[in-house]
């Protein structure tokens, strides 16, 4: 079942996050345990299980790694704790797609359309091209301050680098990403290939 019905809104938070792979699995162990959203909170802060020397920088991570780990499922938690660390990387990307708008339609629309057309090089201008489509469609986006914008951009890219689509940042390069085919069987049936094309993976 896709959790996420409403379409989201653009935001940009994602200026206050990263792909935060630890952190990422630490929430899915507390979930999987059981913990409630408040109780993992709770626990996160007291224990410093993020290992962060301020604890501001915890509470600002916890809300949206809380809401990435409510989009999926068990049985992607279990991959994500129990199977290879590439299950993880693509589990992750594919809830923060699910979680932000705008890096959604930027690897739906970029992203996918480089590794479709084996043009693997994405340069700056392209995320400058998108960001101004984006701002020319909504308000919202055409709100941000210069400086929102920038810190988007560093996020898109640094992102982008840490799951291994943005294989040399210096050149650009993009490489394309290995989905094993448990896992792309699996989120197929759970009605989100939309995801996997805008990782730029092949679905038939």
């Amino acid at each position: 079942m896709n959790i996420l019905v409403r379409e989201l809104e653009y935001s940009a938070k994602l200026t206050g996050e990263s792909f935060l792979m630890y952190e990422f699995k630490i929430i899915a162990k507390l979930k999987k345990e059981g913990f409630s959203d408040k109780d993992i909170r709770r626990v996160v802060l007291e224990e410093n299980l993020f290992q962060y020397k301020f604890k501001s920088s915890i509470s600002r991570r916890l809300t949206p790694l809380i809401q990435r780990i409510n989009t999926i499922d068990d049985t992607l938690i279990n991959m994500l704790l129990e199977d290879p660390l590439e299950y993880g990387v693509i589990i992750n990307l594919y809830a923060i797609m699910k979680n932000d708008r705008l890096f959604f339609e930027f690897m739906n629309e970029v992203v996918r359309e480089r590794i479709s057309t084996n043009d693997l090089y994405l340069e700056k201008k392209d995320i400058n091209v998108f960001i101004t489509e984006k701002k020319e469609q909504s308000e919202i986006v055409d709100k941000w301050t210069d400086e929102t914008i920038v810190k988007i951009k560093q996020v898109i890219f640094k992102m982008l680098s840490e799951v291994g689509i943005l294989e040399d940042k210096k050149a650009g390069k993009l490489s394309r990403l290995i989905i094993q085919p448990e896992l792309k069987d699996y989120i197929i049936n759970r009605g989100d290939k939309k995801y996997l094309q805008a990782m730029g993976e092949y679905t038939g």
